[in-house]
């Protein structure tokens, strides 16, 4: 049912959401699902000019509602193209969302929370501390404000939830979110061109796998030891690394669709000939391809990036062993805007 939230934002709300806050106003039905078409499909944010809507219902609206995206506050373009974007928030919170052009289909990578509770000790988010889970409209705005800026088109383009934040960690909204980007009446995006990463939070991963629809998942192993895996992401002293490749193995897919594993190379902690024999090994059993995130050197963190050669030794050990493995080209390291960097930390 629908309720109302912060400045009573419409934007995140769903058909039936709208519907039955038409026919609170004394509206009919169809009117919401009026109202939900201009959002999401002809993505119109200007109440006033909404006109499929009555004249009463619009003047209803603009007395007591707004649509609302978030507020670009920065947007730097860095040299290979990438689009960081500093995002604003109604409550003056900052996240931070990265385009990525590429050849075929660009990439928008998204936050699902202001901070991150996580810690990984590789990343900067961490640094943040954690703030608050983002709100449904706040994460589809993120997409709807990049097309607004004509960063990416309509359609044909991936959505990544690898920005900020553990998307598991905000669960429900997330995956309504996921259901507003690809219901068919709204923005119809395709479920296959999202990605929501996780660092393993089993029990919502358990609960995800009994979705109808699900996006492709992402799960950040970066380590092939507990030892290790306890040391630069402390969610595995919670749920540990067997039991998440068990619950891989486990997880529903759709024919010809894998798991990725997201895999951070720390020179001299994660990037040894032994950790990718050893990486083999745990896939075993599991549909999935291995993308290699060289790291991305960050001030105050304990890392290193390896050298060239490990980084290529590594890949090609993993094909040896029938394994296919990627390596993410860096993108946006001028402007902070590549794997583990992104952050909004106050320098006041």
């Amino acid at each position: 049912m629908y309720q109302q939230g912060m400045n009573n934002n419409l934007l995140g709300l769903d058909q039936m959401e709208l519907v039955q806050l038409a026919e609170s106003l004394g509206e009919d039905s169809f009117r919401g699902r009026q109202l939900y078409i201009q959002l999401y499909r002809r993505k119109q944010y200007d109440l006033g000019h909404m006109t499929d809507l009555s004249k009463s219902f619009r003047l209803r609206l603009l007395q007591d509602y707004s649509v609302t995206l978030p507020t670009v506050h920065q947007a730097v373009t860095s040299r290979d193209e990438t689009v960081k974007l500093l995002l604003r928030l109604d409550d003056g919170a900052f996240v931070e969302a990265v385009h990525i052009p590429e050849e075929t289909r660009d990439t928008l990578c998204i936050s699902s929370q202001v901070g991150c509770a996580v810690g990984c000790t590789f990343c900067m988010t961490a640094r943040m501390g954690f703030a608050r889970n983002l709100r449904v409209g706040e994460i589809v705005g993120q997409v709807l404000r990049a097309i607004e800026m004509g960063l990416v088109g309509a359609n044909g383009f991936n959505i990544v939830f690898m920005g900020m934040g553990e998307p598991l960690y905000n669960y429900r909204n997330v995956m309504k979110a996921f259901r507003l980007l690809t219901d068919s009446e709204g923005m119809d995006l395709s479920h296959r061109r999202i990605t929501v990463s996780t660092s393993g939070v089993i029990p919502v991963l358990k609960q995800m796998a009994e979705e109808p629809k699900l996006p492709n998942l992402a799960i950040s192993l970066n380590a092939t030891t507990a030892e290790v895996r306890n040391r630069i992401m402390p969610i595995n002293k919670r749920w540990d690394l067997k039991e998440l490749l068990d619950v891989c193995r486990d997880f529903p897919l759709e024919p010809r669709r894998r798991i990725t594993i997201e895999y951070v190379l720390l020179k001299d902690e994660t990037d040894s000939d032994e950790d990718a024999r050893r990486l083999a090994r745990l896939l075993r059993g599991i549909p999935s391809k291995v993308n290699l995130i060289p790291y991305n050197p960050n001030p105050g963190l304990p890392h290193e990036r390896p050298e060239e050669y490990q980084i290529r030794r590594f890949q090609e050990i993993l094909g040896e062993l029938n394994v296919s493995a990627f390596v993410r080209k860096t993108r946006g390291l001028d402007v902070a805007a590549a794997c583990g960097q992104l952050a909004h930390l106050e320098t006041s």
